[in-house]
């Protein structure tokens, strides 16, 4: 008859039961732990990624982006130290634009050779180990740095086969080596910093493109200007007694349109049609320019040819201010319809042409000319008050006026009046009065030009 068990060989089911179930407790612990610790740092990486995207994208002090963009990156996967660097392609150097706990000693420009660049540019965003790199130039270079600084990984910023620059990232606090998880992130937040960067060199090249190619405008322009100086100094070496005139009415014209306020460009518009206004006299006879008399009708036709001649020779040329060849044609026309070659009434004469007439008959009145002399002070401001509205637009004299009260008074500090018409003119005996005068009784319009009151 078999022997009853005892209690100790009796089956211990409910210990082994309860045992299980301790371990399977343990772990739904654990695994919730790591579940909370990888949804922790999940958030806390995609919020750094967020304020790093947000930062690159409103910053517009790039040396201040780069400095954020850095601690983001370090903060995210507590990383000791590390630093950014822009690539310059034409010093083949990595130039360091933030850096964070790499000493005084870290170099701010790293140089590399064409190995390190090619191996750079295949690797991508992907991070390399330093200790994994002792091939590369580069690490054999700056070895003594990057181990004083206990450099784990560089970062190649690549964007659109393009390095831009490079990241070199330090030890992490806990110690331990960086995992993938770590190097994904890295890499998408190198390719923010890479953005970044990518965005400043074409800001800096469109810049350095806008300066050469303003350098060059301004070096035509000053081409133009010089050219056109040039030619109104030839015109009027074919006159003696006028030599200047063409410069001194480029002046006035230039004044004039100064005191109406008009825009640089179109005010040197107005001094360059000032300058060319007489270039048809290069078609008359010296003689007949030179005449130290009044010349007869035959020669005074051949003389009015010169407006007409002016604008076929300047009509083809592309000048930057298009009224030139239109002030050459008809800057001896009058409001009154008196004037030549076409007898145009006021509406009809383009207005560049108006400023170039007020300018070359105070030119004309001012300088002595070889059958008569200058005239005196208050008879030329007497003409222009007389002729305002007649020959010459009432509110072109009156701007002409302005600018002369407004030196002789001290308002301006400007001299152009005094370099062109001389000390002794402008010291004339009561010639602000006369100004004043002058422009209290002249109506800023005149009664041909049409006003429209809709």
């Amino acid at each position: 008859m078999a022997k009853p068990k005892t209690k100790d060989q009796r089956p211990k089911t409910k210990d082994r039961t309860t045992t299980h179930e301790v371990k399977i407790q343990e772990f739904k612990s654990t695994n919730f732990r790591q579940m909370s610790e990888t949804r922790s740092k999940l958030i806390h990486t995609f919020g750094a990624l967020a304020e790093l995207g947000q930062e690159v994208a409103n910053r517009n002090d790039f040396h201040e982006t780069m400095r954020t963009s850095l601690h983001l990156l370090l903060g995210s996967l507590a990383i000791m130290r590390g630093g950014v660097a822009r690539f310059s392609r034409f010093e083949h150097t990595m130039q360091m634009v933030a850096a964070r706990a790499l000493g005084d000693d870290f170099p701010l420009a790293l140089s590399l050779c064409y190995e390190d660049e090619r191996q750079f540019l295949a690797n991508g965003l992907v991070p390399i180990e330093v200790s994994q790199a002792q091939v590369l130039p580069f690490v054999q270079v700056y070895d003594k740095s990057l181990t004083r600084t206990r450099i784990e990984l560089l970062v190649p910023l690549v964007i659109r086969d393009e390095m831009v620059g490079m990241i070199v990232l330090g030890e992490k606090a806990t110690g331990e080596p960086y995992s993938s998880y770590d190097r994904d992130i890295i890499a998408a937040m190198g390719r923010h910093l890479g953005v970044a960067i990518a965005h400043r060199n074409m800001l800096a090249d469109l810049e350095r493109q806008a300066d050469e190619n303003r350098k060059l405008y301004d070096g035509l322009r000053t081409t133009y200007s010089d050219t056109v100086k040039a030619f109104a100094a030839a015109i009027d070496c074919k006159d003696r007694y006028t030599e200047g005139h063409s410069v001194r009415v480029g002046k006035y014209s230039e004044i004039i349109a100064s005191e109406l306020g008009w825009g640089d460009d179109e005010t040197e518009g107005a001094a360059v049609a000032g300058y060319l206004h007489d270039v048809g006299k290069l078609t008359v006879e010296r003689k007949i320019i030179n005449a130290p008399y009044r010349i007869n009708a035959k020669e005074s036709a051949e003389l009015n040819r010169h407006p007409a001649v002016g604008y076929e020779i300047l009509l083809p040329i592309h000048h930057p201010y298009a009224d030139v060849p239109l002030a050459a044609k008809y800057h001896h026309e009058r409001l009154d319809g008196r004037g030549y070659p076409d007898g145009l009434y006021d509406r009809s004469i383009p207005y560049i042409a108006k400023v170039v007439n007020l300018a070359d008959s105070f030119d004309a009145m001012t300088t002595d000319r070889p059958y008569k002399r200058r005239r005196a002070v208050d008879e030329v401001f007497e003409d222009l008050r007389r002729n305002s509205g007649k020959q010459f637009a009432p509110e072109l004299v009156q701007a002409f006026c302005r600018g002369m009260l407004k030196e002789l008074t001290g308002e301006s500090k400007d001299k152009r009046f005094r370099r062109l018409l001389g000390r002794e003119y402008m010291d004339a005996e009561g010639l602000i009065p006369m100004l004043r005068q002058s422009l209290n009784g002249m109506s800023p319009t005149s009664s041909l030009t049409f006003i429209n009151t809709d």
